[in-house]
């Protein structure tokens, strides 16, 4: 899984979700997901917005933490939308 350490950063440096929408032209609400790990997801450039506004490196506001059970290979989760297809034995 990926761990976003957002509202860590904010608060050390107690700032705002509000400076950080304003410093980087990200919706507050956007800002907001993130802040409270309920983004599913977010675009490399906004990434790169946070990064810079924050004067701060990717690995310092997201860590890969290994799933207790793997999603992957054999293990493989497929979705029942879209044009996936679930995966035939």
């Amino acid at each position: 899984m990926i761990k976003n350490h957002l509202s860590r950063i904010l608060g050390e440096r107690r700032w705002t979700q509000t400076k950080l929408a304003e410093m980087t032209g990200i919706r507050k609400s956007t800002i907001g997901d993130l802040y409270n790990e309920i983004a599913e997801r977010i675009s490399f450039d906004q990434l790169d917005r946070i990064c810079e506004a924050l004067d701060c490196d990717l690995s310092e506001l997201l860590e890969y933490i290994p799933n207790q059970q793997r999603r992957t290979g054999e293990k493989l989760i497929l979705e029942e939308h879209g044009n996936r297809k679930k995966k035939l034995s």
